[in-house]
């Protein structure tokens, strides 16, 4: 009999394609989301709702699945609740975190690099609930579990259809601007360090790769290329794919232009601060012998960002970043 996998959070940049990954490897697939998912495979069920919910989860749970893999983003309070109740419900749990946890003490990054949670210089940071500390808090969580049933995966910036990433800037204001004919605006302290960016695709194989793999449980790994580019090299490949013009400024003119509302009443703005500022080399050698992938069959960023621009729909309605278009008119640039 086939396994049963529940997906939460199928239609993400890596949902969409770890369904067809998982479906293509013989499983019975119930693919879960938001917004409706529509993966047309015999074995797959797609269904509508907010696993969120617990009514929504309970009736969902009642199936009985094999392995879980959750894509789904819980702050402290949730994954309290959540991360004692959904491993227990499965043979194998799949843990969405991240590799932003990832503290900036040591490059090339392996799984046993410290975390920002541990070691940040930042006190401030380490208690809060910011995405880095709350996904290495719910990894805490797992350890406490009685069952080591659980795999925890890391993926660096994932990219894919609609997802496309320049520093902290996210479609609209990446490959939206530019097919709109404007210029996006980044901050020059990121533009010589390292960024580490994957295609969807293959975060999702590996993903598939260590779902029922004996040697994942009670494991973390990061899921990630070892392809690494400087954040300007980055820009340059947009310029080339799809003609964005970057305009670099100082840190605090962005993050003022980009947060312009919160800006002077929030603390630093961490995703910047410890993570897009720091070298994030990655040392993926632990995943790749984990699920017998090789580096050379990953796809380069290049290729891999042309394809999934290539895709984009031309005329999709993107958020208009006005503060951008105001400060860019100040000094005459489109």
């Amino acid at each position: 009999m086939s396994k049963k996998v529940l997906v939460l959070g199928a239609t993400g940049a890596m949902g969409q394609y770890l369904v067809p990954v998982l479906a293509g490897m013989g499983y019975e697939v119930d693919a879960v989301a938001l917004d409706q998912p529509q993966f047309n495979f015999p074995n797959v069920r797609n269904i509508c709702g907010n696993a969120k919910e617990w009514n929504f989860l309970y009736e969902l749970l009642q199936n009985r699945y094999d392995g879980i893999v959750d894509f789904l983003i819980y702050a402290t309070g949730e994954s309290s609740m959540k991360l004692m109740c959904i491993p227990n419900q499965t043979d194998h749990y799949i843990y969405l975190s991240t590799y932003r946890v990832y503290d900036n003490k040591e490059i090339p990054i392996r799984e046993t690099s410290p975390r920002l949670m541990d070691t940040c210089d930042d006190p401030l940071l380490r208690l809060s609930d910011d995405y880095s500390i709350f996904k290495a808090r719910g990894e805490e969580m797992l350890k406490l579990l009685p069952r080591k049933n659980w795999t925890v995966v890391r993926p660096a910036i994932t990219y894919s259809l609609m997802r496309y990433q320049l520093v902290t800037l996210e479609a609209s204001d990446t490959v939206g601007r530019a097919f709109a004919g404007k210029s996006t605006i980044l901050p020059v302290e990121a533009r010589d360090k390292q960024a580490t960016m994957t295609w969807g695709g293959d975060v999702a194989r590996m993903i598939g790769g260590l779902l029922f793999n004996e040697r994942a449980l009670g494991e973390a790994y990061t899921v990630s290329t070892a392809e690494h580019h400087t954040w300007g090299e980055i820009a340059e490949f947009y310029r080339e794919i799809c003609g964005l013009n970057s305009v670099w400024v100082d840190k605090e003119l962005f993050q003022e232009l980009y947060n312009h509302q919160l800006y002077k009443n929030v603390p630093p703005y961490w995703q910047l601060e410890c993570d897009r500022l720091f070298d994030r080399v990655i040392d993926n050698g632990k995943v790749l012998a984990a699920t017998g992938l090789k580096q050379s069959e990953l796809k380069p960023l290049y290729e891999g960002l042309e394809a999934e621009i290539a895709h984009c729909p031309r005329n999709y309605p993107w958020k208009v970043r006005t503060r951008f278009d105001e400060y860019l008119a100040t000094q005459g640039i489109q």
